[in-house]
């Protein structure tokens, strides 16, 4: 801390200049003016009477503006007043407030100094009143008086300056419990504000995750129908027919899921009008088999649990990515057979096709593999894809019923 914070502490508002001057106003207007209008008490002529007392209360005006300079004030003034009064004063009440104040208000070892003064005064204030009564001579009773006097004085520095210490150290605590506690915050709100974008993260992978399945898989069997339509237009119109019909139905719920979807994202008073249907479950993995192509075969062992619809999405969604691929690299005339297996502590999904595979080998990655291994693995199961030594290309999901998501109901 700098010489000038030391002599002029930060903090002192225009209230307190009020405060602080109506403090000396009243002191002196209760301490000096009493006592020297009874100048009969002494023989010191009353202006400078008046003058050395007021010299002691004023410098109250700078108990919080500048602690140091009223300490210095008061100082010099009880140095006038001993010399020119020979007793005590009721200016004396003056010395509490002024140790209380430095005690307060000045930080460090430095507030110590009015303790200092105030041992030299305790000693210097009685002596001289104690020569003054007694003449110079040593008397029992005067050593007793000097003694006593000595000790009040002592007591009216030493107290207050305990007292005020504590407040300071208080107030110095309370602001740091203050600061303690706003930083929390600010750390509850940047670890709020964390977690928000990664949930927002995570929302946001959800959803591209749904829509790369939704899109590929709906256009993946568009084009396998409308190309099939198109070889059968000419010989069979019936068959082309058909055809359009499962483009048009795939197209509808594709759309339809997307609005589901992005309906999620709209605030509250758009949300009102969107369509909201069920998310896809167990029971149309059928319909889903039947319209992605007549090459694919669904074969289910067991009855289906009962489970959580979480779960049901994510088996939904791997038979949908895995048609997908097999619509899109397995050729035209491969074959898929799905299978599900349901049993009380585990479903397993299967999707195997005899595909020589693409032609051409990418060396982009797709997202579809990796969507799934994420579906699964946040289910608690385990996936396998990879091709398979004879040709074809296998993908198989083992998922636990019960799982971290809730998912027996």
């Amino acid at each position: 801390m700098n010489a000038r914070d030391l002599l002029f502490p930060p903090g002192a508002t225009r209230h307190d200049w009020v405060l602080d001057g109506m403090l000396a106003g009243g002191m002196l207007l209760v301490t000096v003016l009493p006592y020297a209008t009874f100048s009969a008490w002494n023989t010191v002529p009353r202006m400078l009477l008046l003058l050395v007392l007021s010299m002691m209360v004023l410098p109250l005006v700078l108990r919080r503006h500048s602690p140091l300079l009223m300490l210095a004030g008061c100082t010099l003034a009880g140095i006038a007043q001993v010399i020119v009064v020979n007793t005590f004063t009721t200016t004396l009440v003056v010395l509490p407030i002024v140790a209380y104040s430095v005690a307060r208000w000045v930080p460090g070892p430095l507030a110590r100094s009015v303790v200092v003064i105030g041992a030299f005064g305790a000693v210097i204030g009685p002596l001289r009143w104690s020569t003054a009564a007694q003449g110079f001579a040593i008397s029992a009773r005067g050593i007793v008086l000097f003694v006593l006097a000595a000790f009040v004085c002592l007591g009216l520095i030493i107290t207050p300056y305990a007292i005020g210490r504590r407040v300071r150290e208080s107030s110095a605590a309370h602001a740091d419990r203050v600061a303690a506690a706003d930083e929390r915050y600010q750390l509850l709100l940047a670890e709020r504000e964390q977690q928000a974008r990664l949930a927002e993260s995570r929302a946001r992978a959800t959803i591209a995750r749904e829509l790369h399945d939704i899109v590929a898989h709906s256009l993946s069997v568009i084009i396998v129908q409308a190309e099939g339509g198109r070889a059968l237009a000419a010989k069979r119109p019936e068959a082309a027919l058909t055809a359009l019909d499962t483009i048009a139905d795939t197209g509808r719920e594709a759309l339809s899921e997307m609005r589901r979807i992005v309906g999620v994202l709209r605030s509250e008073p758009e949300r009102r009008g969107a369509d909201w249907e069920p998310a896809p479950s167990l029971a149309d993995i059928p319909d889903l088999v039947h319209r992605a192509s007549d090459r694919a075969t669904l074969v289910v062992h067991g009855d289906p649990p009962r489970v959580s619809p979480a779960l049901e999405l994510t088996i939904y969604r791997v038979v949908q990515e895995a048609l997908t691929n097999f619509l899109k690299h397995a050729g035209p005339t491969a074959t898929a057979v799905v299978t599900l297996a349901y049993s009380a502590a585990e479903i397993m999904v299967e999707i195997v096709d005899n595909g020589p595979g693409p032609e051409t080998v990418t060396t982009t990655p797709g997202h579809g593999l990796r969507g799934m291994a994420e579906r699964v693995t946040s289910m608690d199961g385990r996936l396998e894809a990879h091709p398979l030594a004879l040709g074809g290309f296998v993908v198989r999901a083992v998922l636990p019923v019960q799982n971290r998501q809730g998912a027996n109901r």
